[in-house]
């Protein structure tokens, strides 16, 4: 039988790299660990792992249980957490998750009310998962995603929480008119958050249509650095229209059409079913009406 402690076991050497370190982990000695695994190879006949240099390397075998443990044990670990909230008085855990960069600011309408309606809820955000947002929702590492781009899949209920158009920001004095075209990008240096750029709006409804790329392409980490950055004419960026204006303030910027326009949506994910839980539908609730309030000019 494959059980828990068997994945157990290998999530921590993978994590830790080494069979000590693993046992001291899960408070076994090394020996055991060995027993226990060298039992489940003779079970199944297939071999785990391979002694190299000072840790073990996985087998095929070991690398299908790996990714197998990284899956199931989250649910496992967040069951256990919900348990023992509740046996404590909680309501339970409301981890959130963000595919969005440029949405934190919008983020901190819902969280503030939020908190203050649920006192008994614990609430954290996450912004890095192992498998994507999507898969992090599915594995149970999160039980919200905030995402611009949500995929139609069968376990998965969205709420649209409100539509923006994606512009793009130029300095003040630029050239450009109010409409730009694919080709008025070749000769600049386009900004974007640290994102590839097949997930990114600007190449894959914009740019890679109209057969051209931008002469230079940079990432920067955070909105307000990329905002400095086109305010001192070291480029343009693409960023959605409320988020200029938010943020944009007293910059010398401006927003440029691209194209027809590029219309976007925020969806907020969550596993089918669990859209009624009380204090989850609390949080879609604060959620439309903080994206139903006007953005500050």
């Amino acid at each position: 039988m494959i059980d828990r402690h068997h994945l157990a076991i290998l999530r921590e050497i993978d994590r830790l790299g080494s069979l000590t370190l693993a046992a001291d982990r899960l408070n076994l000695t090394q020996s055991a660990i060995s027993h226990t695994m060298r039992k489940f190879e003779d079970r199944f006949g297939v071999k785990v792992w391979e002694k190299q240099g000072r840790g073990p390397r996985f087998t095929q075998a070991g690398e299908f249980l790996l990714a197998l443990a990284h899956r199931v044990l989250p649910q496992f670990d967040h069951a256990e957490q919900v348990l023992v909230e509740f046996a404590q008085g909680h309501r339970g855990a409301l981890r959130t998750g963000m595919e969005c960069h440029p949405c934190q600011h919008w983020l901190m309408r819902v969280i503030a009310p939020y908190l203050k309606a649920w006192p008994d809820v614990d609430l954290d955000l996450r912004t890095a998962f192992r498998f994507g947002g999507i898969g992090a929702l599915l594995g149970h590492e999160i039980d919200l995603l905030i995402t611009p781009d949500p995929l139609d899949l069968p376990g998965i209920h969205y709420t649209r929480v409100f539509d923006y158009e994606l512009v793009l920001a130029v300095p003040e004095a630029h050239a450009i008119g109010a409409v730009a075209r694919p080709q008025d990008l070749t000769r600049e240096t386009l900004i974007t958050y640290p994102v590839s750029p097949e997930r990114l709006d600007i190449f894959t409804q914009f740019l890679v249509p109209g057969h051209c790329l931008p002469k230079r392409h940079r990432t920067v980490e955070t909105t307000e650095m990329m905002l400095q950055l086109v305010a001192a004419e070291r480029g343009v960026s693409a960023v959605p229209d409320w988020i200029l204006r938010e943020e944009g303030a007293g910059l010398p910027v401006r927003a440029v059409r691209l194209g027809q326009g590029i219309s976007k949506g925020l969806h907020i994910g969550v596993r089918k079913g669990e859209q009624k839980t009380d204090y989850i539908a609390g949080f879609l609730a604060l959620a439309r009406q903080a994206g139903a309030q006007p953005v500050p000019e």
